[in-house]
C-alpha cells in the first residue's frame, strides 16, 4: 500500500477549508512573481540613466519607473497577506481538528496506556506537535510555493538580459544547492527525530521534576537527586553541541557558495567586456549584482523548509503513534455485577512483553471485605489494583467483579462500581464544589457539603475566602498534598461506589492530615469492598485479608495475626517497620 503523504494526511482534517490551502499556494506564487517585477523596472531605470550619461537630467522616466516598482512591491505584499489569511484559516481548522481527535482518543484509552506515556509527552504531542503541523500549513507551505516560483522567475530574468552572466551566476547557486541537499538528506531526518525525542524526554522529566519539588523541599535534596531529569538535560546538551559541530563545515561552504556569486559576476564582467567597457554589459552586470542576493535568500528559505518538513514528518509520526494505541474493547451491553466481590483467575500481565509484573495470580475478595496488598516495590501491588480497575486487560486469565468478566462490563457501568483514591490525587483549576461534583455531576450543593463533612474537609472550607465556591489555583489559593487528598476522598464519598481502591492514600500526608484522612477513609469504606495498597503497615492491621506480593506472585496471605505467626515475609516487614517507627520516636524524644 502506497504511503500517504504528510500533506494528504493533514488535508484529511481540513474539511471544507481544504480549498483555502490550495488557494494560498496560488496567491503565494503570484506574490513571488509580482515581487520580481520591481527588478525589471530597476533595470529600466539603470538603462535610462546610463543612456543619458553624463546629462542625467534627460532621464525622464526614472520617477515613473520607480513608482511602478513601488506599486508592484505593495501589490506583492497585499497578495502575500491574502495568501497567509487563507493558509491560516485552513491551518487553524486542521490543528483544531487534530487536537480534538487526539483528546477524544486519549479519553478513550485505558489509564495504563496514558500513564505509560507520561503527562509531559502527552501534552507535547497534543500541543507542540499539532502546533508544528499548524506552522507548516500556515507559513511553510505558502512560502515553499513562493520559494519554488521565485527561482523560475529569476531564471527567466537571468537568462533574458545576458545569458552568459546568467549561467555564471547559476554556478555558485548549483554548488550551494548540492551542499544543501547533503545537509538535508536522510541523515538530517534521523537527527531531527533524535532532536524531537530529546525534547520530548526533557519535557516529560521536567513535568515530573516540578511535581516532585515538594518532596525535594521536604527532604532537603538537590536537583541531582532527580537523576533522570538531569540526565535528559545532559543528553540534550551533548546532542546539540555535537550536531552543531557536525554542520559547521557544510554550513560554512554553503554560505560561501551562495555569497560567492559576486565573484563570478565580476570575473565574467571583466572577461566579457575585454579591454573596453560595454554599456550593455555594465548595465546587466549592475542589474545582476542587485538581483542575485535574492537567489541566496530563496535557497536558504528552501533549506529551512526542508527542515520543517522533517519536523512535521516526525510530528505526524508521534501523532500516529498515539492514535495507534488501541482502546480496550467495549462490551456491547452492560452486564450488571451480582455483588461487589472481586475475583482474579490465573492472571498474568507484562508491561514490556519480557518480564511479567504479575504471574498466574488467583484470589477472591468477597463483597464488603477489606483486602490489603503489601510487599517490596515492583512486587505487583499497583499492577493488580490497576487490572481490577481495568486500566488495562491481562494477557492471560481474567478479572471479575460480581461474577462478571470486566471485559463484559461497559466502561460507564464499571466506573459506577469503582472509586479510586491515589497517593497523588490532583485537583482541577475549578471550585471545590466542581472538583467534588465531578464524581456525580447531578449532585446538589447539600450533597457535596455532606461529602466534604464526611471527608473531614470543613476546616479547609472554613479558611477559604469563598468556601466551596473558591477556585483552586486562583489568586494564590493552593492546598497542601494532604488537603488535596481529603478533597479527593470527598469526591469518592459522593460517588459512593461499592468497590474502593486506595493506592497509598496517606503516603505524603503530615501527621495531622494523616489522622483526618484515616477518619475520612473509615467513613468512606463502610460497607464497601476495599482494596488497599500501603507501605505504612499500621494502616492495614484491620484488613480482613493481607496479600504479600513478591516478584509478581502472592507470597503469603492471611490476617495480620496469622501472618505474624507464620514468621515469614510479612513478619520480617513488620519487624523492620516497627523498628523504624521506634527509632523515629526515640529520635524525636531526644530532640
Amino acid at each position: 500500500m502506497k504511503k500517504q503523504s504528510n500533506l494528504s494526511r493533514l488535508m484529511g482534517y481540513a474539511g471544507g477549508h481544504r480549498i483555502l490551502t490550495y488557494l494560498s499556494w496560488v496567491l503565494s506564487v503570484v506574490s513571488a512573481w509580482l515581487a520580481l517585477v520591481p527588478f525589471w523596472y530597476i533595470w529600466r531605470m539603470l538603462r535610462d540613466i546610463l543612456e543619458v550619461d553624463p546629462d542625467f537630467s534627460k532621464a525622464s522616466h526614472v520617477t515613473s519607473y520607480g513608482w511602478r516598482a513601488v506599486g508592484f512591491g505593495i501589490l506583492s505584499v497585499a497578495v502575500y497577506i491574502a495568501a497567509l489569511m487563507c493558509s491560516h484559516l485552513s491551518a487553524f481548522r486542521i490543528a483544531s481538528n487534530v487536537r480534538k481527535e487526539l483528546l477524544r482518543h486519549i479519553a478513550a484509552l485505558p489509564l495504563g496506556v496514558t500513564a505509560g506515556y507520561g503527562s509531559g509527552k502527552l501534552r507535547r504531542i497534543v500541543n507542540t506537535t499539532s502546533s508544528a503541523a499548524e506552522t507548516y500549513l500556515a507559513h511553510r507551505l505558502p512560502d515553499k510555493a513562493g520559494a519554488i516560483a521565485t527561482p523560475v522567475g529569476l531564471l527567466v530574468l537571468l537568462l533574458v538580459f545576458d545569458w552568459r552572466l546568467g549561467l555564471l551566476s547559476l554556478i555558485p547557486v548549483g554548488l550551494g544547492f548540492l551542499i544543501m541537499m547533503k545537509m538535508t538528506g536522510p541523515e538530517m531526518e534521523r537527527k531531527m527525530n533524535e532532536y524531537q525525542n530529546a525534547l520530548a524526554d526533557m519535557s516529560n522529566e521536567a513535568v515530573e521534576y516540578v511535581r516532585g519539588v515538594p518532596v525535594v523541599k521536604t527532604f532537603g535534596q538537590t536537583v541531582f537527586s532527580f537523576k533522570r531529569f538531569k540526565a535528559s538535560i545532559d543528553y540534550y546538551e551533548k546532542w546539540a553541541i555535537a550536531y552543531t559541530k557536525a554542520l559547521r563545515l557544510p554550513m560554512m561552504f554553503y554560505t560561501t557558495a551562495i555569497n560567492g556569486v559576486f565573484a563570478f559576476l565580476i570575473a565574467g564582467g571583466i572577461l566579457f567586456t575585454g579591454r573596453g567597457v560595454e554599456q550593455e554589459v555594465l548595465l546587466n552586470l549592475i542589474f545582476y549584482i542587485i538581483i542575485t542576493p535574492v537567489i541566496g535568500t530563496t535557497l536558504t528559505k528552501i533549506m529551512f523548509m526542508s527542515e520543517d518538513s522533517m519536523i512535521v514528518e516526525d510530528a505526524l509520526g508521534r501523532i500516529d503513534g498515539l492514535l495507534g494505541e488501541k482502546p480496550l474493547p467495549e462490551a456491547g451491553a452492560c452486564r450488571e455485577p451480582e455483588d461487589a466481590s472481586v475475583r482474579l483467575q490465573h492472571v498474568t500481565y507484562s508491561y514490556d512483553g519480557r518480564k511479567n509484573a504479575l504471574e498466574d495470580v488467583s484470589l477472591i475478595i468477597p463483597a464488603g471485605q477489606r483486602a490489603a496488598f503489601v510487599g517490596p516495590s515492583g512486587g505487583g501491588k499497583t499492577t493488580l489494583a490497576s487490572l481490577t480497575a481495568r486500566f488495562f486487560d491481562p494477557q492471560k486469565g481474567k478479572v471479575e467483579i460480581g461474577g462478571v468478566d470486566l471485559r463484559d462490563i461497559s466502561k460507564e457501568c464499571l466506573m459506577e462500581q469503582i472509586s479510586f483514591v491515589f497517593q497523588n490525587s490532583r485537583l482541577f483549576k475549578a471550585s471545590i464544589l466542581e472538583n467534588v461534583r465531578m464524581a456525580k455531576p447531578e449532585a446538589s450543593r447539600e450533597e457535596v457539603l455532606s461529602a466534604l463533612k464526611a471527608a473531614q474537609c470543613m476546616d479547609i472550607i472554613e479558611k477559604l475566602p469563598r468556601g466551596i465556591d473558591t477556585v483552586v489555583g486562583e489568586q494564590g489559593v493552593y492546598l497542601s498534598g494532604g488537603e488535596q487528598q481529603r478533597i479527593a476522598i470527598a469526591r469518592a464519598i459522593l460517588k459512593n461506589a461499592p468497590i474502593l481502591i486506595l493506592d497509598e492514600a496517606t503516603a505524603f500526608a503530615d501527621p495531622d492530615n494523616e489522622v483526618r484522612i484515616q477518619r475520612a477513609l473509615s467513613s468512606l469504606s463502610k460497607g464497601k469492598t476495599v482494596i488497599m495498597i500501603a507501605h505504612r503497615l499500621s494502616s492495614i492491621v484491620d484488613a480482613d485479608c493481607i496479600y504479600v506480593m513478591k516478584e509478581g506472585r502472592i507470597a503469603e496471605k492471611g490476617t495480620y495475626g496469622q501472618l505474624l505467626e507464620k514468621k515469614g515475609t510479612f513478619a520480617a516487614m513488620w519487624d523492620s517497620y516497627t523498628r523504624a517507627a521506634d527509632w523515629k520516636i526515640a529520635k524525636e524524644a531526644r530532640a
